[in-house]
């Protein structure tokens, strides 16, 4: 059903694209304005727990929520994918052939694996290599791990950032033989210590780890590395390199080269000041925060944050948010914190072992919570704030009329 033009003394129809850690959290937190009408869109009807995805592989977590636990009375949740945004007529238009129409709209897409793009530049990594970086990649690989002949069929995983550690690690605590093909070196967003803690735990769980050599092809039963090693593979797992979905390009909205919205130090679209971002897609000033949960949620609650300043007719506040450190999980019995400046450069100073595990899931459970209770109390939620952002650009500047 087409969505007809806003009537007077209706509701500000405020839609959000993309239900996760973000987009959910700013639809709940939009709930402190009763005259708000909020519509959700998301491409499943299910809530994603992307930081579980490693462990919905390895069968030892689910990685899916019911929205109806998470979302707060009165949100509408529409499954649907939106493939294009019509800004003059301030409608999106979706997969089903339905248009939603919009006051504002909040940008939270989110991010995905390796973009096909990417991956056909190596030979046979779209044909042949899994990913864990969605729902539907992840439980392939599952079922294609259970359908291997032996558990010591050899496993190749391609990419040695905190996606690619997390799953090699799961994987080898089961006991399969893992390599991890690093194509640089492991953990390149760690500090050294953190580097060596990760290292020593992959060593203990059988973990072959290859710096400085590079997948160069994908076989149905082998990676070829860039040192002319064929290196035996039953199952190649890839999760080097990240992208986004390409809606605001599509849509005719600037972005940076990777696709993720332009957006000024308020999360406010440099083209419109109807569209507000948050999340992995978002761009503030050209330099976006670290992919993460720990940056997901304070965004989507300041992009709902300068959405409800504009309808109170009150200049939003510009973005201010702090990281803590970066959370590993190496396996369930043991994990790596790494400590951070709140700008997010790492220091060399780390948790590990049991304690590194039990933050972590605390870390999971706790972002789950707070959604929640934002639900039940919205404008409840609060996030560490500081940080240091270079490259501020006002909003005078850079919106158009």
């Amino acid at each position: 059903m087409t969505e007809m033009a806003q009537q007077p003394n209706q509701k500000t129809r405020v839609v959000i694209v993309g239900g996760g850690y973000a987009g959910t959290l700013a639809a709940n937190h939009l709930r402190q304005n009763p005259d708000v009408d909020i519509t959700l869109i998301n491409t499943r009807a299910v809530f994603v727990e992307r930081i579980r995805l490693h462990q919905l592989v390895a069968d030892t977590h689910a990685a899916t929520v019911d929205y109806g636990t998470l979302l707060g009375n009165g949100i509408r949740l529409v499954v649907d994918n939106a493939e294009h945004i019509d800004t003059g007529a301030r409608r999106i238009l979706l997969a089903s052939g339905d248009e939603l129409a919009y006051d504002y709209l909040i940008y939270a897409v989110g991010s995905t694996g390796a973009i096909p793009a990417m991956l056909s530049k190596v030979p046979g990594a779209v044909e042949f290599a899994h990913s864990v970086a969605d729902l539907e990649g992840a439980q392939r690989l599952r079922n294609a791990l259970s359908d291997l002949p032996s558990a010591n069929a050899p496993i190749t995983v391609v990419g040695a950032g905190l996606t690619g550690i997390e799953a090699a690690s799961e994987l080898a605590e089961q006991g399969r033989p893992v390599t991890l093909v690093c194509g640089g070196i492991l953990g390149p967003s760690l500090s050294k210590r953190g580097r060596r803690s990760v290292a020593g735990r992959l060593r203990k769980l059988g973990v072959t780890v290859l710096e400085s050599v590079a997948a160069k092809e994908v076989r149905w039963d082998a990676v070829v590395l860039t040192d002319g090693v064929v290196l035996p593979s039953a199952a190649t797992v890839w999760t080097a390199g990240f992208g986004v979905p390409d809606l605001a390009t599509r849509s005719g909205l600037s972005t940076d080269a990777l696709g993720r919205l332009l957006t000024d130090e308020t999360l406010t679209s440099i083209d419109d000041e109807r569209i507000v971002a948050a999340g992995d897609a978002a761009a503030p000033s050209g330099q976006p925060l670290r992919m993460s949960c720990q940056a997901a949620g304070p965004l989507g609650a300041q992009a709902a944050n300068t959405v409800l300043s504009r309808l109170a007719q009150s200049t939003p506040a510009p973005l201010s948010q702090a990281f803590v450190g970066q959370c590993i999980s190496l396996g369930r019995a043991r994990g790596t914190v790494q400590l951070s400046r709140t700008d997010d450069t790492p220091v060399n100073l780390v948790v590990a072992g049991r304690t590194a595990a039990s933050i972590k899931e605390a870390i999971c459970k706790g972002t789950l919570w707070g959604i929640r209770r934002e639900a039940a109390k919205p404008g409840s939620y609060v996030w560490l704030k500081g940080g240091k952002r270079q490259g501020r650009v006002r909003k005078s500047s850079l919106l158009s009329s």
